[in-house]
């Protein structure tokens, strides 16, 4: 019995079936070899069709990176350069404000950083202080006049000073509330101001911060 079917179908087996070559699409918006952005008139086939997302996406990145999109190629894609213009200012304006948070997020980021390792340094000199009250006081009775104590206390005072520290010690200096702490005051002779006649207790101090102020007798006008 004839069988009135398609004849082609049914002459064709599987193996006959034209094989389809399969279509590669480069939709990468910088050349690889150039590393410039691709201009929408170069744009390789099976690229994204005028008026998609991709097209937006090439053109702020031409934006961005100093080039202008022509005239006639906005008028073609249906945005008139007036729109294309103000979308640039405002991709400018937003890329400016993102660089300027970043320069201020790198500065309190270093700013804070080494505040926090002055204070750490800060917190050392702080605890060495007494240590340093004792070579002081070693220093007066004449316990350091010599030997290997004594040259461990110089190398002890030597280093801090290289972190920052200061001594407040002098005498015969104008009384300054700020880094002198008045235990006794009596009246001198030929003195026109308030005179540091005699430190009790040295002061410290770490460049502006005073760490300790300096117990001293003042000498005031009689």
């Amino acid at each position: 019995m004839p069988h009135h079917g398609n004849e082609e179908e049914h002459n064709t087996s599987p193996g006959e079936e034209r094989h389809q070559e399969p279509v590669i699409r480069d939709n990468r918006k910088v050349d690889p070899v150039t590393g410039q952005a691709r201009h929408p008139e170069g744009r390789s086939p099976g690229a994204e069709p005028a008026g998609t997302d991709g097209d937006a996406l090439a053109q702020a990145e031409e934006i961005l990176n100093g080039v202008e999109v022509p005239a006639e190629e906005s008028v073609a894609q249906g945005v008139s350069p007036e729109a294309t213009t103000a979308e640039a200012a405002e991709l400018k304006n937003d890329l400016l404000r993102l660089q300027a948070e970043y320069v201020n997020y790198r500065k309190r980021v270093e700013r804070d950083r080494a505040v926090a390792g002055e204070m750490a340094v800060i917190g050392v000199l702080n605890s060495l202080l007494p240590v340093l009250d004792d070579v002081d006081a070693a220093r007066q009775h004449g316990d350091l006049a010599d030997g290997p104590f004594a040259a461990i206390a110089t190398k002890l005072e030597t280093a801090l000073k290289t972190y920052g520290l200061v001594r407040i010690d002098e005498t015969g200096v104008e009384f300054d509330p700020t880094i002198h702490e008045a235990l006794i005051q009596q009246p001198g002779a030929d003195v026109e101001f308030d005179t540091v006649s005699q430190v009790l207790r040295t002061g410290y101090k770490s460049g502006d911060r005073v760490l300790r102020a300096a117990q001293v007798i003042v000498a005031v006008p009689a």
